[in-house]
């Protein structure tokens, strides 16, 4: 792998998690959904979900800004894993949630997609977590 191409899809990899936090932000669950691999999951409140549940997911959580920063990628052929620090603001309170998404990518035939993020709270007290376990509920099978 040359310098060009490195530097290609780390720009590519950035752009893919520019388009989460744009269409997460604007509530497109089509343009949000289409950042991930089919078999993609996000990890929060204790539990992960597949990407089937991620719908029910962002319709029950607060909306606002989600207000992302350059991610650290580790590129391995194919795939790279990733951090990536974020600051939600509620639209209606104007408060704040800061943390950071741990993230695997994996190279398609799309373009590199989101195979997995896991979401990870940082609280006033410095406690790093996942998150309340009861903040959500699967709907029902």
């Amino acid at each position: 792998m040359t310098a060009d191409d490195t530097t290609a899809d780390l720009v590519e990899i950035q752009q893919l998690l520019a388009r989460y936090a744009v269409t997460i932000t604007r509530g497109d669950i089509d343009g949000l959904l289409a950042v991930f691999t089919p078999d993609g999951s996000y990890s929060a409140f204790g539990d992960t979900y597949p990407l089937a549940d991620f719908p029910a997911l962002v319709a029950a959580a607060p909306k606002g800004l989600f207000l992302t920063g350059a991610p650290l990628v580790e590129l391995s052929g194919d795939t790279a894993t990733g951090t990536q620090p974020l600051c939600f603001v509620d639209h209606a309170t104007h408060e704040m949630r800061i943390g950071y998404y741990d993230d695997t990518y994996t190279r398609t035939t799309d373009g590199w997609r989101l195979r997995t993020r896991a979401m990870t709270f940082i609280r006033r007290s410095g406690a790093h977590d996942s998150g309340r376990p009861h903040a959500f509920e699967r709907p029902a099978v």
